[in-house]
């Protein structure tokens, strides 16, 4: 396995679930199903719903906690509703293209997987397959949107052999 995600482990309720492992194969599963470059890279904090409230008060003026935090390092949103993304390009010839960074919140995670009755890595592949999709240029803000990501989040899980999560 590749070295595409630079997973950091801030909160240590995730250590030993395996998250470096499901971060490359959601991210290899992904980069494949669009037909991008598989060496395509980002980061990943891994931290607790304390921290991520505090990124998303500071970046989306939501004061709460939130599963999924994405931040793209550009901006490849197509632009009509329901189109395809641009695809991303390396900021050096030869280099692989940094697509962005995620956060992950560690109660708001296992929350949600309980609530739905979900294998926890499984919520949490899903919620890494949506944050890489958004640093791809996905969105779900219309509904064109949404339906088209949601179906490529089906798809990709079903590559890597998880249930439809919706």
């Amino acid at each position: 396995m590749s070295d595409t995600v630079d997973v950091v482990i801030e909160a240590p309720a995730w250590e030993g679930i395996g998250l470096e492992a499901l971060a490359e194969r959601a991210m290899a599963a992904t980069l494949r199903h669009l037909g991008l470059p598989e060496d395509c890279q980002c980061a990943m904090l891994a931290t607790d719903d304390r921290r991520i409230a505090v990124l998303n008060a500071e970046f989306r003026a939501k004061e709460a906690a939130t599963n999924v935090l994405s931040w793209p390092a550009e901006d490849l949103s197509p632009d009509t509703p329901g189109g395809q993304p641009e695809g991303p390009e390396a900021d050096f010839p030869g280099e692989p293209a940094f697509l962005g960074d995620i956060a992950l919140a560690w109660e708001t995670c296992c929350r949600e997987a309980e609530l739905a009755e979900k294998p926890l890595q499984a919520h949490v592949t899903h919620l890494i397959v949506h944050g890489i999709l958004h640093l791809l240029g996905y969105d779900h803000i219309c509904d064109e949107d949404a339906v088209l990501m949601e179906r490529l989040e089906v798809e990709i899980l079903a590559d890597l052999g998880f249930p439809d999560p919706y």
